[in-house]
Parts: structure tokens; C-alpha cells; sequence
């Protein structure tokens, strides 16, 4: 492997994190979160790498260059990069890139020009329908120093502030519907665990409808039989609670990422798992989320802040506004997210209608 390149000065990551970047405060921490792209804040840009690759390393995968970058972040329409950062530390915590369906380019065989496209391909109904309203994510990351509860506060809500990230983004693009991306194992964690996870998975999550189907499949290895003593339940939170059961008798827990995927929302959509050959054989397994089918304490969390951040900026410029401008705020919000969605499931009924005819 390549030695990693040294740190970015500080001086010019903070003259970079400008406040027209600035997306919003964290719900929890006392962080910031920060938008660019390798146009806008270069050095930024660099140090992301480098921390991507110094992070990934840490857990026996990533690309073995002096940092972690790739076509996505660098291409025609790259890429957006959020980061988490701690203005107490002037540190980065973390972050994760995403782009939006109206930005992905097709390539000549027909499939998005995205990260997922190296690992599955997409079906038709996927293209049509689903593809221009899709959030997607890559390269999520929390730096090593905040994966240890040393760090307090901080790193107990570094996965929260990632999603509070998510969350104000989908809220400022109300044609969004979906975000996707992929939940990684690494080759270093427990083969048993890793068997009973994918299970769980396959069980209560499976797309029924292949919208992308893995290049390079991955099924579980476990004795069914054996599975179906562990995975026992038919309701989705209590097999939940045999699966974590399960993996803590093995010595580990389940993915911190994976984690948060699987206890978001009953509605998931678990794509396949295949072995990313390109950054260091990892498993990787394709999600993809409804973000109006979030569980309710969930979206409450995250967007009820993100409005709550919104209308104390509102009131700073507009100091009239009622008092029941918050209210009526997330009421307006609501509404056009759900008016938006509905003429989306319209559509998909009225195509499928063409098709079946």
C-alpha cells in the first residue's frame, strides 16, 4: 500500500468550510454539517480522501492508494461530499457522498454511470421509475477516532449526525422519494455472524421486485435448519432481537452501519449482496430505502430538527413571522413531500397498467 498523504493544513480546510457549504447543526453532538464537491473546496476534497483511505484501511479494506478517490468524485457531475464536522476539535467526524437521480449520467449499455452500477444491474421498472427519484449514497465513513466511546458524545452520534445529513437533503429535493446504497462486511468479520446477518436480510427485506440483481452474488452459507432456529420470528423487530442475540454469542455485533439500515424503516429493500472486487473483496449488499416509510420516531428526529433549524433562519430575517410558523412550516412540508409521492405511485400504477395490457 501507498503511505497515506500527509494531513491538509487546518487553515485551509476552515477557509474552505464557507457558510453558503454549511447544510445545517446536527440534531445531536454540537456538530456542523457541510456540502461540497472537489470544484468547490479542493483541500477539503483531499483530506475526505485521506481520511476515507486512513478509515477503510482501519478495517482491511480500501484502495491502497495515498487516498481514497475515484471517477465519483472527480467526474463531469461529481459527486457531492457531506462531511460531519466537530467545531470543538476542528475535526472532520466523518461523512459519506451522494448524487441525485436528475444528476447520474447513463452509460451506452443503458445502466447509471453510479458506484452501485460496478455491482448490479438495474432492471428496466428500476430506469423508468424509480432511477429519477433516487438518493445515492457512497463512501460512508466515521474516522477511527470517533468510532471509541473515549470520544464521548461526539462519537455516540456520529451515525445520527450522517443521517441528519440524508435527511436535509431529501427534504430540500421533495421530487427525491428513495436513497440507496450499500451496507459493506469486511472479510475480517465472523463468517457465522456475517451468514446470520445476510439471513436476516434476505428474509425480511428481499426485493421482490429485482429491481437490481448482483453481478457477483453472494448467498448465505449457513444450514437453513440452523437459521430457521435462530431467525424464528415472522415479526420484524423481534427477529431482530435473535439475530442481535445470536451475534453477540459469537463475540461481535452487528455492523454499526448495517445496523442503523436495518432499524429504520419495515419497508427496506434488500438488492443482493456481492464482493466488491475493487475495494479490498468486501461484501457488499445493495439497499434501497423509502424515505417517506422511514418509522416515525426516525423521521421525527431528523426532520423535525431540520425544520426547527429553518425556522429559527426564517425568523432571523422575517422576526414577524406567528408563532405557529414552525408548525404550519412542517404542516407545508408534509403535505408536498405526500402530494409528490402519490402522483409518483400513480405513475408507476398507470405504467404497469400499459405494460400487463
Amino acid at each position: 500500500m501507498e503511505p497515506l498523504i500527509e494531513p491538509i493544513s487546518l487553515d485551509l480546510i476552515k477557509a474552505e468550510l464557507t457558510p453558503d457549504k454549511k447544510l445545517r447543526d446536527t440534531n445531536k453532538g454540537h456538530n456542523e454539517l457541510y456540502v461540497f464537491d472537489c470544484n468547490t473546496a479542493p483541500n477539503l476534497m483531499l483530506e475526505v480522501g485521506r481520511l476515507r483511505e486512513l478509515t477503510f484501511r482501519e478495517a482491511t479494506a480500501g484502495t491502497g492508494a495515498a487516498y481514497d478517490w475515484d471517477e465519483f468524485d472527480t467526474m463531469e457531475v461529481p459527486c457531492k461530499q457531506i462531511i460531519v464536522w466537530d467545531p470543538d476539535a476542528e475535526a472532520i467526524i466523518g461523512g459519506y457522498r451522494y448524487i441525485l437521480g436528475p444528476d447520474m449520467a447513463i452509460k451506452e449499455n443503458g445502466q447509471p454511470n453510479i458506484v452501485s452500477a460496478h455491482m448490479f444491474t438495474f432492471s428496466e421498472d428500476f430506469l423508468q421509475n424509480y432511477l429519477p427519484h433516487v438518493m445515492e449514497l457512497s463512501r460512508a465513513f466515521v474516522v477511527p477516532a470517533y468510532q471509541s466511546s473515549r470520544a464521548g458524545a461526539k462519537a455516540l452520534f456520529a451515525l445520527d449526525n450522517l443521517w441528519d445529513g440524508i435527511a436535509a437533503v431529501i427534504m430540500l429535493h421533495p421530487d427525491i422519494m428513495y436513497f440507496m446504497g450499500k451496507m459493506t462486511m469486511y472479510q475480517s468479520y465472523d463468517a457465522t455472524a456475517r451468514d446470520l446477518v445476510l439471513s436476516y436480510l434476505w428474509k425480511h427485506f428481499e426485493d421482490k421486485d429485482k429491481l437490481a440483481v448482483a453481478m457477483d452474488p453472494i448467498l448465505p452459507k449457513a444450514d437453513p435448519r440452523l437459521v430457521g432456529l435462530i431467525l424464528k420470528d415472522d415479526e420484524l423487530k423481534e427477529d431482530y432481537k435473535n439475530l442481535k442475540a445470536a451475534v453477540q454469542a459469537l463475540g461481535t455485533n452487528i455492523p454499526p452501519m448495517i445496523n442503523s439500515y436495518i432499524t429504520i424503516s419495515p419497508t427496506m429493500k434488500m438488492l443482493g449482496t456481492g464482493i466488491n472486487r475493487e475495494f479490498g473483496d468486501v461484501l457488499d449488499t445493495g439497499i434501497m430505502i423509502c424515505f417517506n416509510e422511514l418509522y416515525e420516531e426516525k423521521r421525527e428526529r431528523h426532520v423535525k430538527s431540520f425544520i426547527k433549524e429553518k425556522t429559527k433562519q426564517l425568523r432571523l430575517r422575517f422576526p414577524n413571522l406567528g408563532d405557529d410558523f414552525e408548525e404550519r412550516l412542517a404542516e407545508r412540508w408534509t403535505r408536498r413531500r405526500a402530494k409528490r409521492f402519490a402522483k409518483f405511485h400513480a405513475r408507476r400504477q398507470r405504467k404497469a397498467i400499459r405494460k400487463n395490457k
